[in-house]
C-alpha cells in the first residue's frame, strides 16, 4: 500500500459562505467517488484558496460531512502569483492505495478545468 495524492480544484462565482462550502464539498465527493476511497483511507487533506476567497473556512464543509471527523485537515491560502485562476479551492488529498500514479484520478471542476487541461478529462462540471 502507497500514501498517493490526489489533486482536485474548483472555482466559486461568488466570495460567499454557501457557495464555498458547497463548492468544496463537491469536489471532495467528485474526488472520493472517482477513486472509490472512503474517509478511512484517507491521510489528510490540505486545502488552499486564493486571497479572494474570505467568506468561510473551505475545510468547515469537509468536517460537516459524515465520517470525515477524524480526517486531519489544514487550510492555506495559495501564493499570489498574477495572473492566478480567481476565486479557486484548491484540495490535495494524501489517500492509503493501492492504485499506481497512473490509476489516479485528479478532478478539475467549472473554471479550475484551465489549470490542468492535460487531465481534465473525466472531471466533473
Amino acid at each position: 500500500m502507497w500514501v498517493r495524492g490526489i489533486r482536485g480544484a474548483t472555482t466559486v462565482e461568488q466570495d460567499n459562505k454557501e457557495e464555498v462550502l458547497k463548492a468544496t464539498a463537491e469536489l471532495l465527493k467528485s474526488i472520493v467517488d472517482a477513486n472509490d476511497v472512503v474517509p478511512e483511507d484517507i491521510c489528510s487533506v490540505f486545502v488552499t484558496t486564493t486571497d479572494d476567497l474570505t467568506a468561510a473556512f473551505p475545510a468547515m464543509a469537509i468536517r460537516q460531512l459524515s465520517g470525515w471527523e477524524l480526517v486531519p485537515l489544514m487550510c492555506a491560502l495559495e501564493i499570489p502569483v498574477k495572473p492566478s485562476l480567481p476565486r479557486c479551492i484548491r484540495l490535495m488529498v494524501h489517500v492509503n492505495t493501492m492504485r499506481s500514479q497512473a490509476e489516479i484520478r485528479h478532478i478539475y471542476m467549472n473554471e479550475a478545468k484551465k489549470l490542468r487541461p492535460d487531465i481534465v478529462a473525466g472531471s466533473g462540471k
